[in-house]
């Protein structure tokens, strides 16, 4: 008995050891498949071709143990996140800012012959090296990334858009095979990934780029960035075709000093009028007036008021910021929005290519960029006199409450992405700070 009892221990042995690791195989199969289940769960909103009834459920759920939905980088998307890591440039040249400088944001897409103008102009601005300049690029153009490596007059900090459609060539947010592609291709409508907007039509990558880009960069530089998330004060922003005067720097300063004192409901200064086309009324006063897009400033306060309008923001039916803010944002504040400006300007537009209108192939709009803008000695130096009363402009023609958008900005991936850009840097864990 007990010289068969050995082969008959490791046969029991062997079982058992078998047993073992088809137990293991099945429990990981099944972690497996519930992961996969919960992977194509968290991705679902992408994907889903309905508008939920209540376009903003969910929105307030977002707390430290959510995950952000962000679509998956693309090589080029991850190079350029790590750029936006880098330290200021030019700090050989000027290594400390002034005490109470004001940063300014330049926001650019593809336009060099705009941009060199504005660098341009930026270079004979008046204390410009006293301060930050910083330049938010929506995708990567070898030609404006030049550009702004060029820059020696102040100190630089350069940052890119990494979920910007322009660095997506084959998937959300840039052009995916599967999307809709609008009600003027009937074929191509049905077992597609997108929604329509109230018009009819599908998203165009390019088109919704514009509002992206905004709203990544406010969210990055007010709550993201290192050298600016401690800031309280105002920041200005401008585009890459205003042309900045001498004096604009020195207006805003005494703007900003002004602003609590002469006009408290302010939320803003703006160193253009709202009316683009308008050089000023030449008088002395200073003009409160709604908010203009050209050359505006704000402080953290009022930047605080406008992410907690995030839902507003993000699912009102209109590809352009501006319209946005002024149509359903600033109405919600429950009291006009006005900004304190100068009687001159001292900030241009002048670009007759739209921002979506750049140099891709097929798709360019010829302008050289060449100007005859007169400046003149009134704009090398201070206009503006702190004893000047403040008139009020009320009643300004233009978008507002009850104006429903001009479209391309129906698509859900495209409402989520926005809802995510706005919890970046807040309660995520997850998502590290530039």
């Amino acid at each position: 008995m007990a010289i068969n009892q050995k082969p008959r221990l490791k046969d029991s042995a062997l079982r058992r050891f078998k047993l073992v690791i088809l137990v293991t195989l099945l429990g990981f199969l099944l972690f497996m498949i519930l992961m996969e289940t919960n992977l194509f769960q968290n991705f679902g909103p992408w994907f889903s071709d309905n508008i939920r009834e209540d376009p903003y459920a969910g929105f307030g759920r977002f707390d430290s143990n959510d995950v952000l939905k962000l679509p998956k980088q693309t090589e080029l998307s991850v190079r350029l996140e790590k750029r936006n890591r880098l330290p200021l440039r030019n700090l050989d040249l000027y290594p400390n800012l002034a005490k109470d400088h004001i940063p300014i944001v330049l926001y650019v897409h593809n336009r060099p012959q705009y941009l060199r103008v504005v660098i341009d102009s930026l270079s004979k601005v008046t204390g410009i090296s006293e301060t930050l300049l910083i330049v938010s690029h929506d995708g990567y153009f070898e030609e404006m990334d030049k550009l702004v490596q060029n820059i020696r007059f102040c100190s630089v900090k350069q940052i890119f858009a990494p979920y910007s459609p322009h660095l997506f060539p084959n998937s959300f947010p840039g052009v995916s095979p599967t999307d809709c592609k609008g009600k003027h291709y009937p074929m191509i409508t049905t077992n597609c990934r997108g929604n329509p907007d109230q018009y009819g039509n599908h998203r165009l990558p390019k088109i919704v780029s514009l509002k992206h880009h905004w709203w990544w960069m406010m969210n990055t530089v007010w709550d993201g960035l290192e050298e600016t998330r401690g800031l309280s004060g105002h920041i200005l922003f401008i585009e890459e075709d205003h042309f900045i005067l001498p004096n604009a720097y020195r207006n805003l300063q005494l703007l900003v000093t002004l602003k609590p004192k002469k006009c408290p409901e302010c939320h803003a200064v703006n160193l253009a009028p709202s009316d683009v086309k308008s050089r000023g009324e030449g008088n002395n006063f200073l003009v409160a007036e709604r908010m203009g897009n050209i050359g505006y400033a704000f402080n953290r306060s009022v930047w605080k008021k406008i992410h907690k309008k995030a839902k507003e923001f993000c699912f009102f039916d209109e590809y352009n910021w501006d319209i946005t803010m002024w149509a359903t944002v600033f109405p919600s504040f429950g009291s006009p929005v006005y900004s304190l400006r100068g009687p001159w300007t001292s900030a241009i537009h002048f670009g007759k290519c739209g921002l979506h209108q750049g140099q891709d192939e097929g798709d360019v709009c010829i302008d050289n960029g060449l100007l005859n803008i007169d400046v003149k000695d009134i704009d090398e130096v201070v206009n503006i006199n702190s004893e000047w009363p403040v008139e009020v402009f009320r009643g300004q023609p233009g978008y507002g409450a009850g104006f429903r958008g001009w479209g391309g900005w129906g698509d859900e991936r495209d409402r989520q992405l926005c809802l995510n850009f706005a919890q970046m840097y807040r309660s995520m864990p997850n998502v590290s700070r530039l």
